[in-house]
């Protein structure tokens, strides 16, 4: 499919997208996230974590202080602050922007002052609406992404009869709260959510129908995380967490030939090189 260009406006500047895949590199300051939890909490671990991944080509480094991993409990704001804002101070001053994956206001507003400038919300505003207000006043871009239920429970509750039908549903939900909080289209990326309250089928259909969404949103950009989750790891033989970069890179190659413009990765070298070769591909195609 001819894959959509644009400009999206976060904070202080504007990512070009679709003439290039943009690569979102995943700091996890938390101790208990699926695939790095405990390996960067210091700060120090934490730092040279985010200039390896510049060095590798990262875009976007986005930081988080909550663990999403399915069973996972919330965290107070006050400890994911402790977390997220010493390491966004120490690289708010770098060329590239920083984005803090919450799903709180509160925690929001303060790393947007800390130097952030692109909301990462897994609830797609679901469950603090009041982030939507946070992200409009600094003038942030954000991520809507489509989730079901909570990170506790969202691999209990009953699965989607029609996944796409649901997240598409579910993401224009998201873009209205965003429009009515004052945030503009320009500023608004969407993440169909893969692996939150989906079935290993259901995230390989959105996959594979990449553009069946592309096709809804035509003016935004969509991003797409599937780097090292456990439906990888039931495809491949119960391969840990730590094993799926191969089947990472797959799916990120078809998302983006099927139009995706960013990727939310863990292995920033392995996935930039992938994704050169997949741009290199989709234009030729043109």
């Amino acid at each position: 499919m001819t894959r959509t260009h644009g400009e999206w406006k976060i904070g202080r500047r504007a990512l070009h997208y679709g003439e290039r895949t943009l690569v979102m590199g995943v700091l996890n300051v938390t101790p208990d996230s699926f695939s790095d939890g405990g390996q960067f909490l210091t700060l120090d671990g934490a730092l040279a974590h985010a200039e390896q991944m510049i060095i590798d080509g990262a875009h976007i480094i986005d930081i988080g202080g909550e663990s999403t991993r399915p069973g996972s409990n919330f965290v107070s704001a006050d400890e994911e602050l402790c977390r997220v804002i010493p390491v966004i101070e120490r690289l708010a001053n770098l060329p590239l922007p920083i984005s803090i994956d919450t799903t709180k206001a509160e925690v929001a507003r303060v790393a947007l002052q800390a130097g952030a400038e692109i909301v990462n919300d897994i609830s797609g505003l679901r469950f603090d609406p009041a982030l939507a207000e946070a992200a409009a006043a600094a003038n942030a871009g954000i991520v809507l992404m489509h989730s079901r239920g909570t990170p506790k429970d969202m691999q209990q509750i009953p699965f989607a009869d029609d996944v796409m039908a649901d997240v598409v549903e579910g993401l224009q939900t998201s873009l209205s709260l965003a429009e009515q909080s004052g945030i503009s289209r320009e500023r608004i990326a969407i993440d169909p959510g893969i692996g939150f309250g989906k079935t290993v089928q259901q995230n390989l259909e959105l996959i594979a129908r990449l553009d069946t969404l592309a096709g809804q949103f035509t003016d935004l950009p969509i991003l797409i995380g599937t780097s090292r989750k456990s439906f990888l790891g039931k495809l491949l033989d119960g391969a840990p967490a730590d094993a799926r970069l191969y089947g990472t890179l797959a799916t990120e190659v078809a998302a983006v030939l099927n139009g995706a413009h960013i990727v939310r990765v863990h292995d920033v070298r392995a996935a930039v090189e992938a994704l050169t070769v997949a741009d290199a591909l989709h234009g030729a195609s043109q």
